[in-house]
């Protein structure tokens, strides 16, 4: 039976989110903001844009710092007293990893280490981290339970997640923490900066009658999902699960293949007659390069368990990301 959801686990708290000028951390600022807690942001600004925050500037509530996870002694400081970590800063580019192969080594996994040991010396217990579907690797499976295992991942970025993963969780043991781990399909929405529809709108920007598409025809298949169900998984999961160690799978309940996506875009677009250039795939694959995932389907029973069920499914979460990426544009 569900359990009855603590509604002031996440209100009037003082909460710490890493990488709350990124993508999903500026929507995640905004709901916690909305539930009347105090919000500090630390981000280097690497991969964050401080336009996402702009409109929370005159809230006597929200509070940022501009600095790098790197510096212990800072984050020492600067973590005093919260109540909860969302931990969501790190390097989002999966392709990177092929070419440098420290950078996710760095920002995934020591930045990871540093925030915990800051929490272990300031007695914080709570955190929640956002992690990913490719930890999975090539999954046998499909959909995907969170219990599936071995655990395989075939990109640097992925190893760097689960290797996270792995201290967040002995962490808990050790220290008597909680942790909420979020392993993501592929969020998409207002905000993006990365990934496959802002790609397609900006070399559709620049070629309207050809789109370039990575991989072979008809693409991998995965599994899309909007950045409000991805805020609104995060928070109902913390209120309505209190294990030690509580991952979740989040995502829709389809997957799509990248044809479609590139349907969906010219519709947002309003273009018509595209013509699509395969690159082909790597490996004898479909997908578009090293450490690419071909299919992905995440089973979200745990999350359905828990009384959440995503609002969009994947060609839905896709048109409405594609039409608002392109407006912002």
């Amino acid at each position: 039976m569900m359990k009855k959801e603590i509604t002031n686990k996440l209100t009037g708290k003082k909460i710490i989110i890493t990488g709350g000028a990124g993508f999903i951390g500026s929507h995640l600022v905004d709901r916690l903001l909305k539930m009347n807690n105090q919000v500090k942001v630390l981000d280097n600004l690497s991969s964050g844009n401080m336009d996402f925050l702009e409109h929370n500037l005159d809230n006597d509530n929200f509070t940022f710092k501009e600095m790098d996870l790197m510096d212990q002694k800072t984050l020492d400081e600067e973590i005093k007293d919260c109540h909860w970590v969302f931990h969501l800063a790190a390097n989002p580019d999966v392709r990177l990893g092929a070419s440098n192969t420290y950078v996710h080594l760095e920002q995934n996994v020591i930045t990871t280490y540093n925030l915990l040991e800051s929490m272990r010396k300031n007695g914080i217990k709570n955190i929640a981290f956002t992690s990913t579907s490719t930890v999975y690797g090539e999954a046998k499976e499909i959909p995907t339970p969170e219990n599936y295992g071995p655990l395989i991942p075939i990109s640097l970025y992925a190893s760097s997640k689960l290797a996270a993963e792995g201290f967040i969780t002995a962490y808990c043991s050790n220290y008597k923490m909680t942790s909420y781990i979020f392993r993501f399909a592929n969020v998409v929405g207002s905000r993006s900066t990365h990934g496959v529809i802002f790609d397609f709108i900006h070399k559709l920007r620049e070629n309207p009658l050809n789109l370039e598409i990575l991989g072979s025809k008809p693409g991998t298949r995965k599994s899309y999902f909007h950045i409000k169900d991805c805020i609104d998984g995060i928070i109902h999961a913390c209120l309505n699960s209190d294990e030690m160690v509580n991952i979740f799978n989040i995502g829709s309940m389809d997957h799509i293949t990248v044809k479609t996506i590139a349907d969906s875009v010219c519709n947002a677009l309003e273009l018509e007659n595209i013509a699509y250039s395969w690159t082909g795939g790597v490996d004898g694959g479909k997908g578009g390069w090293k450490g690419d995932v071909k299919v992905m389907l995440l089973a979200m029973d745990k999350m359905n368990v828990i009384g959440f069920k995503p609002e969009y499914t994947s060609e839905e979460a896709v048109l409405k990301a594609a039409i608002e990426i392109n407006n912002e544009c």
